[in-house]
């Protein structure tokens, strides 16, 4: 089974404002509200690709119960701790001349509730798969990454992380299945600016000797490298398309290597390629990636 974490999901109001203007009262033409998170993500595009997870965070108020009920309408089930102090955030994407964005904060997180997480990721048995990603709230200690990966430490279960810097550094040596950040992200840590898919091997390779088994970076327009716990270097330049909204393409690229791993008992080349399509369709879509949008791709690598 996989199961995602979000430690701060949210309704994204997404709209549309033609020639926006600071200090007046503008007008949408377009409006959408959708379930946002990057472990959200995860789970509506693995449901899209004909997988079923179950989502795990926190929840408060009107908004929190939103959230999950939107997700049924993607078929996609979650197990949120129902949080007293605040509500769920919206976060409000503004997309104009510019794209501009203001982000909710979100309820008040206690230590009653990070325990009603752990003793759910306690559940977990080996053969499943948990994926950890995005930033970590205020209300939340910082090294919750840590902490729950400790946690789980040798007990079989295959950890995905999305993070970025100390997040993702600090729990390299719980060995995680599989990484994902981008080549911006990668820069970041190593103090380096990484603009080409072979400029960006030796890092990826530093991020493995550090402890990750699978190291998977997106680099946008510039496709993608994977490097395996085998000792595989894989690299492909990204599907041609029109990027319609980079949103949850990362998130996507995560789903896609899941689903190609598992079709294909456990053959990296084909995840990669599945990671590298789904994360594409994403950002050539609206919306998150279906299967056909990605199968479409697949046939043009």
């Amino acid at each position: 089974m996989i199961y995602t974490v979000t430690f701060n999901p949210s309704l994204d109001y997404i709209v549309r404002v033609e020639n926006f203007k600071l200090g007046e009262v503008n007008r949408t033409y377009y409006e959408n509200i959708l379930p946002g998170g990057k472990g959200i993500n995860v789970s509506i595009v693995l449901k899209n690709m004909g997988h079923d997870s179950t989502a795990l965070g926190f929840m408060a108020g009107f908004t929190g119960r939103e959230i999950a009920d939107r997700l049924k309408t993607y078929g996609v089930a979650s197990d949120f701790i129902t949080v007293k102090e605040g509500l769920s955030r919206i976060n409000v994407k503004m997309k104009s001349n510019e794209e501009s964005e203001i982000n909710g904060q979100g309820p008040k997180i206690t230590e009653e509730n990070i325990e009603e997480l752990y003793a759910k990721l306690d559940a977990l048995k080996a053969g499943d798969t948990l994926v950890i990603s995005g930033s970590v709230p205020n209300t939340l200690p910082g090294d919750m990454y840590e902490r729950i990966m400790s946690r789980l430490d040798g007990r079989g279960i295959d950890i995905v992380v999305d993070a970025t810097r100390d997040l993702l550094v600090n729990v390299l040596k719980y060995h995680p299945f599989l990484i994902k950040p981008n080549n911006h992200e990668l820069g970041e840590i190593y103090g380096v600016e990484l603009k080409t898919r072979e400029e960006v091997i030796p890092y990826a390779k530093k991020l493995q000797e550090q402890g990750a088994r699978n190291v998977l970076i997106s680099m946008a327009g510039e496709g993608a490298v994977f490097i395996s716990e085998k000792g595989d270097v894989l690299k492909s330049e990204a599907p041609k398309g029109k990027v319609v909204n980079s949103v949850g393409a990362g998130d996507s690229m995560v789903a896609g290597f899941l689903t190609g791993y598992m079709e294909s008992d456990g053959d990296y080349e084909k995840a990669f390629k599945m990671g590298l399509c789904t994360g594409s369709a994403s950002a050539f879509s609206p919306d998150l990636a279906t299967r056909p949008e990605v199968e479409a791709l697949l046939k043009t690598i």
